[in-house]
């Protein structure tokens, strides 16, 4: 009975992983274009070989990144790699502050399965991954329910540009903004990802960039909107900031300056799409941040 059901589960898989295949060879030969059948797979799939190279992860942390690097995949293809070549290796607390790792292949992850992490985010999402002793707690980010000082890292990836928008696409509505004026709702969130951070903790922030822009389930934050967080984090601590732009033959390490009047693409509703091939976010900030 036993080897019926393994040789079952064993089929099941690799059905599976036919399919997936299958997917991502459809869409590299239909002109590789985002969110089309297969792209997701093949995102997934860089995502995974990116995280796990630490020469590439290294050089990431030195502020370069190889040619051609994500060309045709959204800002998820430099976050990720940002933020494992700055996750630290050592055991200790880690916050994900949006559920964003609540994925099979980031969980299992070294660096990750050497934490004890806990993810936070509004809504139950399925699957979940308890078996691997990951915790869940569901709330409000700009209320969070941890003492001061508890993790000594603390992730919150593409997340605050979502703070009083119109989520309903995912599932759950709150009180948000219903016109075009920015929110700085976001900096609340700030104050508590601060606040729970350990001391001489480390958090590391990311969120599309450049003029500011309202596509009603996220905003992108400019230039001004940035300044207003650097200055929540000076008064507690340090941190750098690094800058990733979307160019037709991939994605780069930018200055500031250059990335200011980036438009983003919304799959949604296809405002901002253009001819580069841009599948979301044009450019992307990244914060790390050092509690004093």
């Amino acid at each position: 009975m036993l080897k019926r059901v393994l040789r079952k589960a064993k089929s099941v898989f690799i059905s599976s992983e036919t399919e997936r295949k299958n997917r991502i060879a459809k869409y590299k030969n239909s002109g590789r274009i985002p969110w089309s059948i297969g792209y997701a797979d093949y995102k997934e799939e860089q995502i995974g070989v990116s995280i796990h190279n630490d020469i590439l992860l290294n050089e990431i942390r030195k502020g370069i990144l190889p040619e051609k690097y994500g060309s045709g995949l959204d800002d998820r293809i430099v976050e990720y790699a940002w933020l494992f070549s700055n996750l630290s290796k050592h055991k200790g607390t880690l916050l994900d502050a949006g559920s964003t790792f609540n994925y099979k292949y980031l969980v299992e992850h070294p660096v990750i399965q050497n934490k004890d992490l806990t993810i936070y985010t509004y809504y139950p999402e399925s699957p979940n991954f308890n078996e691997k002793r990951i915790s869940y707690v569901y709330g409000d980010l700009r209320v969070l329910p941890f003492k001061e000082n508890y993790f000594a890292e603390v992730v919150c990836q593409s997340t605050l540009e979502h703070i009083d928008m119109d989520n309903s696409m995912y599932g759950y509505n709150l009180n948000h903004k219903t016109d075009k004026v920015k929110s700085y709702e976001y900096l609340n969130v700030i104050t508590e990802l601060i606040r729970v951070t350990k001391q001489n903790g480390t958090g590391l922030i990311t969120f599309p960039y450049g003029k500011f822009e309202n596509h009603n389930f996220f905003q992108q934050f400019d230039s001004g909107m940035v300044e207003k967080m650097l200055n929540e984090f000076s008064q507690q601590g340090t941190f750098e900031t690094t800058f990733f732009k979307y160019f037709p033959t991939g994605w780069v390490i930018a200055k500031k300056e250059d990335c200011e009047d980036a438009a983003s693409f919304n799959p949604h509703t296809g405002i901002g799409k253009g001819t580069d091939g841009a599948a979301h976010s044009r450019c992307i900030c990244c914060i790390k941040f050092f509690k004093k």
